[in-house]
């Protein structure tokens, strides 16, 4: 058995001559493939060989994928010009599940990380991810957590045949959050499913809760020495430290009333909402395609990128939120803001689902089963 891997610009040809396929058939092979585009085959891809010394090999398996493999094999009766026969196959994950979590010291990812002992390091951060997705319209998990804030997660493991492992989708979590406490679940409605809260309320909401889906804040609502000023001014808003070019995201859906240069703002976004909502997103480098007055935008689209334009030492946004046309705490403001609540006929099923998880979320943390149904459909949808 011969092991080797594509070298960075190398040709698919030359990797399989080196496999043992001798260089004329290689080329037919790549020609009849009906599986394989030689130009995208990726630098890294693993080829293993079986070779003769007398015939050469009989067979090569190209991994296209953790999960996918095309596996061509020497045949007189192949019926092909090139001797050879081509079979794709995917490989089928097992799925169980494990808890993971742990305490915030510094950042979501680090308290993911060390509690994460079911997955590889190398994905750890995955799991972070997919748990601020689910979170993203609640909580601001850059700002909001403090030290000493707990984390679990009930969550899917899958495993390869290979023995790779990958985090599957997140069924149940708890955090506390600066003191209070935070749950979701996952519950399907018919053939869909999605996340809500602890009390039966979807986790999607009118607004996300903060403008960048990679962050870290910069200084927080309230008195700050100007930086370039160098006077203690109201800071209306919250910075987000981003690197420049760093896509932007409409809070929620609105209509752009401004799109301009203001001032010391530099380049500023200004989107209504409803109710008497305004978000404001200033030292922007520049806009989206597309984006001027009286565009319509929905939530999460992307409608500007991060810059350091107006007063601004370093590339990152400000952001503010208005209510009426009085600034208001982002903190504030936005924390108020949930999702639409269960139908009362949905409730029973609901709280008996949410028990059975979180008995399982409380469980010992070293425990993992192989994957029973937890999401529930509801009768008649």
């Amino acid at each position: 058995m011969r092991v080797d891997t594509v070298k960075r610009g190398e040709p698919l040809v030359a990797v399989l001559e080196r496999a043992g396929v001798p260089r004329d058939e290689a080329a037919r092979v790549l020609m009849e493939s009906q599986a394989i585009d030689a130009r995208k085959i990726r630098a890294g891809t693993t080829i293993t060989s079986k070779v003769s010394p007398d015939s050469g090999a009989s067979e090569v398996v190209l991994q296209l994928a953790i999960d996918r493999l095309v596996r061509f094999t020497r045949s007189a009766t192949a019926g092909s010009r090139s001797g050879w026969l081509e079979k794709e196959e995917t490989l089928s994950w097992t799925t169980d599940t494990v808890v993971v979590g742990g305490v915030v010291t510094s950042t979501l990812t680090g308290a993911i990380a060390q509690g994460a002992e079911a997955f590889p390091a190398n994905v750890r951060d995955e799991v972070a991810y997919a748990l601020a997705d689910i979170l993203e319209y609640r909580v601001d998990l850059s700002r909001d957590l403090r030290e000493g804030d707990t984390i679990k997660v009930l969550m899917e493991r899958q495993r390869a045949p290979n023995g790779a492992v990958r985090p599957g989708d997140v069924i149940a979590a708890r955090l506390t959050v600066d003191g209070r406490r935070v749950e979701t679940m996952r519950f399907a409605q018919g053939t869909k499913s999605s996340y809500f809260d602890g009390e039966g309320k979807s986790m999607r909401a009118a607004f996300l809760r903060a403008p960048l889906a990679f962050r870290r804040i910069s200084s927080v609502f309230g008195l700050r020495r100007h930086p370039i000023l160098g006077t203690v001014r109201a800071h209306q808003g919250m910075d987000y430290a981003a690197a420049r070019g760093t896509p932007v995201r409409a809070l929620g859906d609105g209509v752009v009333i401004f799109a301009g240069w203001k001032g010391g703002y530099g380049r500023v976004l200004e989107i209504r909402h409803r109710n008497g909502f305004v978000t404001r997103y200033g030292h922007l480098n520049a806009f989206a395609p597309g984006i001027r007055r009286g565009t319509n935008v929905s939530i999460s689209r992307t409608v500007a990128f991060v810059g350091t334009t107006g007063l601004s030492t370093a590339p990152h946004l400000h952001f503010e939120v208005l209510v009426n046309g009085k600034h208001r705490d982002p903190r504030v403001a936005l924390r108020n803001v949930t999702g639409e609540p269960l139908a009362s006929g949905q409730r029973a099923t609901f709280d008996d689902l949410k028990a059975r998880l979180f008995a399982r979320l409380d469980g010992p943390r070293d425990a993992s089963t192989a994957a029973a149904p937890v999401v529930t459909r509801i009768a008649g949808d």
